[in-house]
């Protein structure tokens, strides 16, 4: 079963719908989210950066991506930016931007691109069962790999190796964190932890705990209807019975905050969640050699 992103999209106040749909990599707003909760929209900017889609090679195929860094500045530590189900647009963009500020050479790649355009969809449980469903694990590790390899021809320091994602991207941070031997450290923003073995996911965070390569941090809701608390205590059993990463990892659960909390541009943004889940975020990073 996978993240089912369905909380009300209704919003306090509509932004331009034109200005949203579709358009390049990192710019824009899905269809599915559209109109979007226009007050609470947080937009940062790229003086002083190098920012905008660039195409990240994997195999034989160009994968779109989009790329945020301090201009000018070699040896920049490297972070991953894994998406929600919505692709990559103008709010992975801007936290791109905001790691960028921070020292950090960002990626976000457009993971869905082979499967379809989930910008496009409207409807999110057609944009599940056409894209994301679609979606190998297998690939999107190819895929995270293929873009630490390219940050590194653009001379970012991968020996400095973070991932951090939302939702769907929040499970694959799990998974990267078992997949790399590189990676450092991980922040998982309410990415589900268990679930039933599929094809093309065949396991699933709680199975791979034990063999963390790096501690994640997991940041979580507790009235986030998708993700039961139970199952944070299912993963925290399986982390405490593996390796030295896997045990130094941890979780904070935001008790009144929802799924999707950090989304700022949804009716869903906890304010207060977000930018505590944020300052721990880059804490963490810091602290576990990713700066």
């Amino acid at each position: 079963m996978l993240d089912l992103e369905v909380e009300s999209l209704a919003p306090a106040r509509a932004l331009d719908r034109r200005a949203f749909v579709q358009g390049a990599v990192g710019a824009g707003f899905a269809a599915a989210v559209l109109p979007v909760t226009a007050q609470t929209v947080i937009r940062t900017d790229a003086e002083g950066l190098l920012a905008g889609p660039v195409v990240v090679p994997v195999g034989g195929f160009s994968m779109p991506a989009y790329r945020a860094a301090p201009a000018g500045r070699a040896g920049a530590p490297v972070v991953l930016v894994v998406s929600e189900i919505f692709g990559v647009h103008e709010h992975i963009a801007d936290v791109a931007r905001r790691l960028a500020h921070k020292g950090y050479f960002a990626v976000a790649p457009e993971m869905f691109v082979r499967q379809g355009d989930a910008k496009a969809y409207t409807e999110i449980a057609r944009l599940i069962a056409d894209v994301v469903s679609r979606v190998p694990d297998s690939q999107a590790m190819a895929d995270l790999d293929a873009c630490v390899a390219w940050a590194k021809t653009q001379g970012a320091d991968v020996s400095k190796l973070g991932v951090t994602g939302f939702c769907w991207g929040g499970r694959i941070t799990w998974l990267y964190a078992a997949h790399n031997p590189a990676v450092k450290a991980g922040v998982a923003w309410y990415g589900r932890l268990v679930g039933e073995p599929q094809p093309l996911q065949p396991r699933h965070p709680v199975d791979i705990a034990p063999g963390l390569h790096g501690p994640v941090l997991g940041l979580y809701g507790g009235q986030d209807t998708g993700i039961p608390l139970d199952t944070v205590d299912k993963m925290k059993g399986a982390l405490s019975q593996g390796s030295v990463a896997a045990r130094r990892s941890e979780f904070v659960v935001y008790p009144d905050a929802p799924h999707a909390f950090h989304a700022d541009y949804r009716p869903s943004y906890r304010q207060g969640a977000a930018e505590d889940g944020w300052k721990r975020c880059l804490a963490w990073l810091a602290q576990h050699g990713v700066s």
